[in-house]
């Protein structure tokens, strides 16, 4: 289902380019467009990842220089049944994380430096089980794509508007619409792919970590960091923000109409009705990974994490 999902995806968007290149530069701006779009495609499934990280300047951590963070990722690994992936830290004071990579064996997990210092132990377990959960889950390929292509469709309308044929330029006024509905376009296309992989991930990542609360309580510290805290690269590449478990934008209004992400509150619901049919609190006990010591249910300070 999520090779199907991520075919589809694919497709829209690159009718989406077509579209948008038959209407810059006719049917030579069509079959160019869609060139394009075949050729990003090809680069950004194997460059996905390393796509993603570069944007945010992210640096790889290994057990040395982020013990507690690195042994973390291990153990959810373990206990999820799947390779570990690797491991980035970004520089950012806003609380937040993603995932990506085009498979499980091919992954990432990054975190913000904000939310190392925001939330506890045990809720950074839980926000790095739900990125475990798009990867289990083959998400990370479909939201990595997505973003790409929707930043690569503003590309093309500036591209086109600046450098297209003048004999088939639309009039002033058309270019304004493109300028405005092609990335509104691309932004339905990824909402609607989006929003119910991250209730999946919500659920599959409550059950790595063993406490859905931990997760519950994360994404309420998230929310509230985002919206005090702003990501400036994120605002300058909107495109990235279905990547992230909290919306990183903090402009309201349109965004959040067409935003790739439910309404926190009611993943948080979704949380603790999952806690409650599993029996768990929110200082229950924590789950010992194969190989691993139990965690410590008893409550840690918040980061700095070493």
């Amino acid at each position: 289902m999520n090779y199907v999902r991520t075919g589809m995806l694919m497709a829209g968007l690159t009718a989406l380019f077509g579209a948008v290149g038959y209407l810059l530069g006719g049917s030579g701006g069509m079959l160019a467009a869609l060139g394009f779009a075949v050729v990003t495609n090809l680069f950004t499934y194997w460059n996905s990842d390393r796509l993603a990280l570069s944007a945010y300047n992210a640096q790889e951590v290994d057990e040395r220089s982020a013990p507690e963070l690195w042994r973390m990722v291990r153990d959810l690994a373990a206990r999820a049944d799947m390779p570990m992936p690797r491991v980035y830290l970004i520089q950012e004071d806003q609380p937040n994380a993603f995932a990506t990579g085009r498979n499980p064996q091919n992954a990432a997990v990054a975190a913000t430096t904000g939310i190392l210092r925001t939330l506890s132990y045990e809720e950074l377990a839980g926000v790095m089980a739900h990125e475990l959960a798009h990867i289990k889950n083959h998400d990370t390929l479909t939201m990595t794509i997505s973003a790409t292509m929707a930043g690569a469709i503003s590309s093309l309308v500036t591209f086109g508007m600046m450098f297209g044929s003048r004999d088939h330029r639309p009039n002033v006024i058309v270019q304004i619409l493109l300028a405005i509905l092609a990335p509104m376009a691309a932004a339905i296309i990824q909402m609607a792919i989006s929003r119910s992989r991250e209730y999946e991930a919500d659920r599959l990542g409550g059950q790595i970590c063993g406490n859905p609360v931990w997760l519950a309580d994360a994404l309420a510290k998230i929310a509230a960091g985002v919206s005090h805290v702003p990501n400036e690269t994120a605002e300058a590449k909107p495109a990235t923000a279905p990547l992230f478990i909290i919306n990183p934008l903090t402009a309201g209004g349109m965004d959040n109409l067409f935003s790739t992400h439910p309404d926190t509150g009611n993943r948080i619901a979704a949380l603790m009705e999952q806690a409650r049919a599993m029996g768990v609190s929110r200082g229950a006990a924590s789950f010992t990974a194969p190989g691993a010591s139990p965690w410590s249910s008893a409550p840690r300070q918040p980061g700095p994490w070493g």
